[in-house]
């Protein structure tokens, strides 16, 4: 009987106080902790992986509506997985979250796997997926390099799915409500995504009320499962995220200039399995059904690369 834990091998990787568990399935992170305590919701080695928990969204981030989409003049499908609640019918996510990937390199402070992206019906372009994860006493990093291989132009969309830990010990969805209720969420965007019953996009509008994250407020009040664009920039071109918990653990995603969306999933009301314990902030190259409108589309011609890196940095107020 084989011992290999479901999620694939576990690399550790370790700064001062900070450490984290990247694994092999999904090159996803599996835990990241301050002073052993969780800077994003953990989940075991066998576990299935709830609500996306720490995935590259690869080669889309989001939702695709139908799971089709028009590229160089022809047409893909690719597999639905997402059906309820009706009416949706999107495909989530990508998929290089399906897949073991390959150790490349690994230190004490980083590590480096790769993926080759299968010949698929729905997306048969070859590209290489490079994911390296740096740690250091202030943070943790991830730069995504995708390769196009092929001889012809790929579609490209990226985004990553952490999961902030509300600093709580919710033993119910309702008492982990409570906890993230009670942090603060900045997101630097002056655009909300519209959506229809299916969660794709319709349009946009200026944030007002709620969907104004821009002073740091309280999420009480607040269920989101929304996307923000018009980020705003820095001098370097990076976009912020900024979740502060009652504890003074403050937890920035500061992410490069490829990034141009937000997607924040408060997990309100749902069953406790898809429950964790704390909210998702997503930093996306793209928002939902980017293959199909062509907002923020990277088209990465044959023999070009592209990357993007984002970082998780954790300082005690």
């Amino acid at each position: 009987m084989s011992t290999q834990a479901r999620t694939g091998n576990q690399y550790c990787i370790h700064a001062g106080e900070l450490s984290a568990v990247i694994c092999q399935l999904g090159a996803k992170i599996r835990r990241f902790d301050h002073s052993g305590k969780p800077v994003l919701c953990p989940f075991g080695q066998d576990d299935l992986t709830p609500t996306c928990n720490g995935y590259i969204l690869a080669p889309w981030p989001n939702r695709m509506e139908n799971g089709e989409y028009d590229f160089g003049g022809s047409h893909y499908r690719v597999p639905v997985n997402e059906q309820t609640p009706k009416p949706r019918n999107n495909a989530n996510h990508g998929f290089a979250y399906q897949y073991f990937w390959s150790l490349e390199c690994l230190t004490e402070t980083s590590v480096t796997q790769s993926l080759r992206f299968p010949n698929l019906d729905g997306y048969p372009f070859d590209l290489s997926l490079k994911a390296t994860y740096a740690i250091d006493e202030r943070g943790l990093s991830a730069t995504v390099t995708a390769t196009n291989n092929d001889s012809r132009t790929a579609p490209w969309a990226l985004g990553f799915h952490p999961w902030l830990a509300n600093g709580g010990n919710g033993e119910t969805a309702a008492e982990r409500d409570a906890d993230s209720q009670r942090c603060r969420l900045r997101i630097d965007a002056d655009t909300h995504v519209t959506v229809n019953d299916s969660l794709i996009p319709v349009g946009t509008e200026p944030v007002t009320g709620v969907y104004d994250l821009r002073d740091s407020p309280t999420l009480e009040g607040r269920t989101f499962d929304d996307a923000w664009v018009d980020v705003a920039r820095g001098k370097d071109g990076t976009t912020a995220a900024v979740f502060t918990r009652p504890d003074g653990v403050e937890v920035s995603i500061i992410a490069d200039r490829t990034v141009n969306a937000w997607q924040c999933y408060t997990a309100t009301g749902a069953p406790i399995d898809e429950h964790p314990a704390g909210i998702a902030v997503e930093p996306m190259t793209a928002p939902a059904n980017a293959f199909r409108t062509g907002a923020h589309l990277v088209s990465i011609p044959a023999g070009d690369s592209y990357s993007t890196t984002v970082r998780y940095q954790v300082a005690q107020r």
